[in-house]
């Protein structure tokens, strides 16, 4: 269909998106903060013969975990979730299994990230069918990576860098890490991590950054850092 593109590397044909070859059964992974995504996912997945739900997880740190335990074939991977977001995750879980993003969020900030954490496709909910998302989990096993057509869109669009958003508003290369994680979702804990800082210092660059953004909010921090003046 129109609305999805793919893209790999290593396969060649036009059966990609076919079902596996028969014994061959794909172990997927749901990661998502909402209980109700997860048992709709689950339930369109298990319509599937060649296709088995291995686990679930409700938050990034989790999904590392899960990722860990089971090493199933594809890990369907949400954006938005508490403790640990899910393009900082994606960083862990792609070493692991293959990834594939499947949120509500469109944003051309959050795909190109997702992609350079390793993720092999992005699909956006409400803008792919059931066959479709079977179709990309199969793939994605297979090495190929699919993308909704908003994500392609926002692929091909220039991006501002860190960098250049750090030089506009006056912020060290630390402050700027800093920032890309709130404006990824992560909490303080998870930037902390991440970076190798404690939390306390992790404080200590959000309240130098907000002072620089002149705000007083992480919302109002991420609208500015990602081009909405308006929050």
């Amino acid at each position: 269909m129109d609305s999805i593109q793919t893209a790999g590397t290593g396969l060649s044909g036009d059966d990609s998106g076919a079902e596996g070859t028969a014994g061959t059964v794909i172990r997927v992974a749901i990661a998502d903060d909402n209980a109700v995504v997860r048992m709709g996912i689950r339930s369109l997945l298990g319509t599937a013969d060649d296709v088995r739900v291995v686990g679930e997880a409700g938050d990034g740190l989790a999904a590392v975990a899960l990722a860990k335990a089971k090493k199933p074939d594809v890990m369907l991977l949400d954006v938005r979730m508490p403790r640990q977001d899910g393009v900082v995750s994606a960083r862990e879980v792609t070493q692991h299994t293959r990834v594939l993003m499947l949120t509500y969020s469109d944003s051309a900030e959050v795909i190109s990230a997702a992609v350079q954490a390793g993720a092999l496709g992005y699909l956006v909910h409400g803008n792919f069918s059931e066959d479709e998302l079977l179709s990309a989990v199969r793939m994605a096993a297979r090495g190929f990576g699919t993308f909704s057509a908003q994500a392609v869109a926002a692929l091909s669009r220039p991006v501002a860098t860190a960098a250049s958003r750090a030089a506009q508003f006056g912020l060290s290369e630390r402050e700027a890490d800093v920032m890309e994680l709130v404006a990824r979702g992560a909490a303080n804990t998870a930037i902390a991590r991440q970076l190798y800082i404690s939390e306390k210092t992790v404080k200590n660059h959000i309240n130098h950054i907000f002072a620089k953004l002149g705000v007083t909010s992480r919302g109002h921090a991420v609208a500015l850092w990602l081009g909405d003046p308006q929050g």
